[in-house]
């Protein structure tokens, strides 16, 4: 069976997005607004339900949404499962780990996309300019810094030595915040450190960038998503449909107007403008496909001891 075809009609307006979905929102117009409490991070990535909020895509679906900031990990689950909140931002990867031991959890919209081609700016694997690591096989036996273990960071820095001569399972890695990797490389406590931005930019003024991107895992995979409880989306079927179109139109909006949406991320992070004004920004999902999910559920399940699994299991289809 293609992985990349779901028959029910009401399925493919959450999976594909497109006319189908942006008519969904108009009809949420003519709806009374429903209050919703949506919980994210304080991260580029997840800022697309700030967009929503101040561009009007929740109102233009009929929503009236809450936004709760909280700090990333395991919080925003556990907010979702005691119904502190109804949605929540998320990688993939922690997804797919719940996933693996039968979490409730589903996801009914994409948040950020790795593109290849227009993103790969927005990760860098960073060594000391006077380092002699030139390739991945000079990496075996070395320290590697990422923000935390067995994350998407670590699974594409694996892969990434794994296709280019290298042997992961040789590396080692260790937990430390972004700001302080550059100190830790300069001081030589570790061999490479992972960046994102905005800290890509600025690692490279003392460094000098082995690898950019997460082509390790994939040219093109959805790197997080919104999620909740396959028992909530079950109870609100109108709702999800309604989010999952407001994420839409953002999306879209998103994708095409940087410098309003970059004026809307500084005020509600800690970002400085000038910083996100030069900074590889985030591209947002615009479909959720399995096709798009299944990359990363491979590569990371090989990397963190877990059995792959079909990627539409965690995206919610809703019935008849």
């Amino acid at each position: 069976m293609n992985p990349t075809v779901i028959t029910r009609a009401r399925a493919s307006a959450l999976l594909f997005g497109g006319a189908t979905l942006c008519a969904m929102t108009s009809m949420g117009r003519t709806q009374t607004n429903a209050t919703m409490r949506v919980g994210t991070v304080p991260i580029e990535a997840a800022a697309e339900v700030y967009y929503a909020k101040e561009m009007g895509f929740f109102s233009k679906a009929g929503l009236d949404v809450e936004i709760q900031t909280m700090p990333p990990g395991p919080a925003i689950a556990a907010a979702i499962t005691s119904n502190t909140i109804n949605i929540g931002y998320s990688d993939v990867y922690v997804l797919a780990t719940l996933h693996s031991k039968n979490s409730p959890f589903v996801i009914i919209a994409p948040a950020a996309e790795y593109s290849s081609s227009t993103s790969a700016h927005v990760a860098a694997l960073v060594v000391p300019a006077n380092s002699p690591v030139q390739h991945a096989g000079d990496l075996n036996g070395k320290l590697i810094a990422e923000p935390a273990l067995h994350s998407l960071a670590e699974t594409a820095a694996r892969g990434w030595i794994d296709q280019n001569g290298g042997d992961s399972s040789t590396v080692k890695f260790a937990a430390i915040p972004f700001p302080a990797m550059p100190a830790a490389l300069d001081a030589g406590r570790i061999d490479a450190a992972w960046f994102v931005e905005p800290f890509v930019t600025t690692s490279t003024k003392n460094g000098r960038v082995l690898a950019y991107g997460f082509d390790g895992i994939a040219k093109r995979f959805l790197v997080s998503a919104w999620f909740t409880t396959q028992q909530w989306a079950k109870d609100h079927p109108d709702l999800v449909v309604r989010f999952s179109a407001a994420m839409h139109d953002t999306a879209v909006w998103a994708n095409q107007n940087p410098m309003r949406s970059g004026e809307i991320l500084a005020k509600h992070t800690d970002l400085d403008p000038t910083v996100i004004a030069t900074m590889t920004r985030t591209r947002f999902g615009e479909q959720l496909t399995p096709t798009l999910i299944q990359p990363f559920i491979d590569v990371f399940a090989k990397y963190n001891g877990f059995s792959t699994f079909p990627a539409r299991e965690l995206i919610y289809v809703p019935s008849r």
